[in-house]
């Protein structure tokens, strides 16, 4: 692990649950960082605070994802086009992807492009329409996929260490509120 991936290098302060630091009312200030401004800025605001911690976990976890996935030679978006596109019964079109993934059609065709070259996916015509191209896993890809789970895994048990079996579970629990609660997107 290296500085900027310990808990340490994501925590603005010496901070409790959900960000806050005990204050000057139950403990003294650690420092010029802490204090009565930034626990003023906390009662203020903790929807806010707690907004920016789930961006810096976000961005932690890619960061460590991102280096589990480079000895595989994929990106953390061309992994996920590759998980969509095994998801799939039938080769899906490349505006499924993209309405899928919720991202511009022109992301998608990168994305293939670059699964296309390392032989991780091919374009296929449609058997019923000729300006249809579908896109199909190929074994190279599927064995790509399961070393990549196996990466995905490892990634997860490092940001997920700190915390118990019990604290693991209630955090799926309030994520999977969060994420069942969110309005669907339209692009």
């Amino acid at each position: 692990m290296d500085a900027s991936d310990s808990p340490a290098a994501d925590a603005p302060d010496a901070a409790g649950p959900a960000g806050r630091s005990p204050g000057p009312a139950t403990g003294p200030a650690t420092g010029p960082a802490d204090g009565p401004a930034r626990d003023h800025d906390r009662d203020r605001d903790p929807d806010g605070m707690l907004a920016e911690q789930l961006l810096r976990l976000t961005r932690r976890l890619h960061r460590i994802q991102s280096r589990q996935l480079e000895p595989i030679g994929i990106t953390p978006a061309q992994f996920r086009l590759l998980r969509t596109v095994a998801s799939y019964d039938a080769a899906p079109r490349m505006a499924d992807l993209a309405q899928r993934l919720d991202v511009v059609p022109r992301a998608v065709t990168t994305l293939v492009d670059a699964l296309e070259a390392s032989g991780r996916v091919r374009r296929a015509p449609d058997p019923d329409s000729r300006r249809v191209v579908r896109i199909r896993i190929t074994d190279e890809g599927r064995a790509t996929l399961r070393s990549l789970r196996n990466a995905r895994r490892a990634a997860a048990e490092e940001i997920l260490a700190p915390l118990t079996a019990e604290q693991r579970e209630v955090l799926g629990g309030l994520l999977s509120a969060l994420v069942d609660g969110m309005p669907e997107r339209h692009c």
